[in-house]
């Protein structure tokens, strides 16, 4: 297949999603990922988008500072700007199939060093800034990286991590580094040293770690480059959409939707980057550059209700929820306030989006919807293997979706387990209704049984976070002689709460009145969340604080301390 031809079956696939953006059923009946052999998705999709007269003026990139200064580049310019990078990367030895540490904040280099990258040939490993020397030994040695470009603040990181790795540092001079700012002295025009295979690897992904140590997921050059054509369709992007995506660098969330998914639809990324998290600012920006699509983790959206979300003047169109799925509470206030819903959506860093609500169809509250075009999802019993309306989150290998990693770098019995029996395994349980709406349960790590009932925590979680003292909740199983195990809430508090007991029997009346008895909360704790770097609550954490004896109850209260409330 030529580059002209794979230019032409990709877009063919991707304007079949843009044509149909609001006709689910047709669009999942019909869609067909499309048949590519070989593939380069920086040279044969985005730099022909750039030389696209419609796309000449239209910027691929836009960043906001917090003092308020900004960078834009157009598409022909990121083109230009990543030809640059490669033929520097391809002088310093960077070569087809080798694996290269990107550790970048959002910055242009980051969105030119990953286009070159792709161009090149090279496996990019993308790292988190907030990554320390450990975690960086790790990268490098199971990684086995050849290359690294980080920003010259992060160097020392590398002090001590071993390796013969090229050394590239973006921003100040680094002694012994090569300086990044060198790039631009290259010709602005690249020549591919050959075709790049579909199968080929692009990128090694290391997961945030919520239960285990992190995995190392591989996507090749259609996988996520195409694969995220599904994310393109769930957000509902369209050519001239400016995109708020609000994630960090170094995780999968970032290439769905600060790279993918925005490119593939010829949209604009828009970033605004910001130290501390301030709802009025971030608002002000959304409204003076015209954001009409925003995406945010639960974590963004349950700080932004705490606020005043009327001050948004104009608010995007097209907002959705992902990382964790989302409480009703929010999405309801959300609507009050802007007039739109926010459309949950689930995926992995092991796939694109495989489940969501998409543009223009109904949102069943709680549900993260419906599969995504090119996806068959089943729901698995873990005991019986077969499909049941309640059970793992599987995908169907007898139709296997483009947007699947291939399975973990060097370690068959990790890749084995997830794609056992026919199916990828997600680790992920969810209900599914007589529409086909899937409802998400929980990890399969998080669902516990109390009084041998089966405990969702985000449905508990979801009751939660809708009295006006919680901010944040994370229910886990606490031992207890009777029932085994009974569901205790580590709750952040909202401004303007104190953590009292008053407090304490405020909330535990709150889920006594709103949850089934065998459901309801029976321990609560004013607590911060462990989270990943990524954002995601540790409650694997949470739940080895529960069951170390040593620990002691804490600032702990219980059902048992209210003899008032309500039986």
């Amino acid at each position: 297949m030529s580059a002209s031809e794979a230019h032409r079956a990709f877009r063919a696939a991707r304007d079949y999603l843009q044509a149909h953006r609001e006709d689910y059923e047709t669009a999942y009946r019909d869609f067909a990922w499309p048949s590519l052999d070989e593939f380069n998705w920086a040279i044969d999709w985005f730099d022909v988008v750039a030389r696209d007269p419609a796309n000449a003026g239209r910027y691929a990139l836009w960043i906001v500072e917090e003092d308020g200064t900004e960078n834009r580049w157009t598409f022909p310019e990121m083109s230009a700007r990543s030809n640059q990078v490669a033929n520097w990367l391809r002088r310093l030895g960077v070569r087809r199939g080798d694996r290269l540490i990107l550790m970048l904040g959002n910055q242009g280099e980051l969105w030119e060093t990953i286009l070159a990258a792709i161009k090149l040939g090279a496996v990019i490993i993308p790292a988190s800034t907030l990554l320390g020397p450990a975690d960086l030994t790790d990268r490098v040695e199971r990684g086995a990286a050849k290359h690294v470009v980080v920003r010259s603040v992060d160097a020392p990181k590398f002090a001590d991590v071993a390796g013969g790795y090229t050394r590239i540092a973006v921003g100040e001079p680094v002694e012994g580094w090569h300086a990044y700012t060198t790039a631009y002295a290259e010709s602005p025009e690249f020549a591919p040293d050959g075709p790049t295979k579909a199968a080929d690897p692009l990128l090694l992904y290391f997961t945030s770690g919520t239960t285990a140590k992190p995995k190392l997921v591989q996507h090749t050059h259609v996988s996520y480059p195409v694969g995220h054509l599904s994310t393109m369709y769930w957000i509902g992007l369209e050519p001239g959409d400016v995109h708020l995506n609000i994630s960090s660098p170094g995780w999968a969330k970032h290439a769905w939707s600060n790279f993918f998914a925005p490119w593939n639809a010829e949209a604009t990324v828009f970033l605004y980057n910001y130290s501390r998290f301030d709802a009025a600012a971030l608002m002000a920006q959304m409204d003076r550059c015209g954001v009409t699509s925003f995406c945010a983790p639960p974590t963004v959206w349950r700080m932004l209700i705490q606020a005043d979300l009327t001050a948004l003047k104009t608010p995007p169109k097209k907002v959705v929820g992902a990382g964790e799925p989302l409480n009703p509470e929010v999405i309801e206030q959300v609507q009050k306030a802007w007039g739109v819903t926010i459309r949950d959506g689930f995926g992995q860093t092991e796939s694109s989006v495989q489940i969501a609500n998409t543009p223009g169809q109904d949102v069943v509250p709680g549900s993260m919807g419906r599969p995504l075009p090119g996806f068959v999802v089943a729901l698995v019993d873990p005991v019986s293997g077969e499909r049941a309306t309640e059970g793992e989150i599987c995908l169907d290998l007898a139709h296997r979706p483009v947007g699947l990693m291939t399975g973990y770098a060097d370690d068959d019995e990790r890749t084995s387990a997830a794609f056992a029996n026919g199916y990828y395994h997600t680790g992920d349980v969810g209900s599914i209704d007589e529409r086909g709406y899937i409802t998400y349960v929980g990890r399969t790590d998080d669902v516990f049984k109390a009084s041998d009932y089966r405990i969702s925590p985000f449905e508990l979680e979801s009751v939660l976070i809708e009295h006006e003292a919680v901010a944040e909740a994370a229910v886990v199983p606490a031992p207890d002689p009777i029932r085994l195990a009974v569901p205790k809430a580590y709750v952040v508090l909202a401004a303007g709460h104190e953590p009292t007991a008053e407090t304490a029997k405020a909330i535990l009346a709150y889920c006594r009145e709103h949850l089934a008895p065998y459901k309801r909360i029976r321990r609560l704790e004013f607590a911060e969340l462990p989270k990943t770097i990524s954002g995601k609550i540790r409650r694997v954490e949470l739940r080895s604080r529960e069951n170390d004896p040593a620990r002691g109850a804490g600032a702990e209260y219980r059902e048992e301390d209210f003899p008032d409330l309500k039986s």
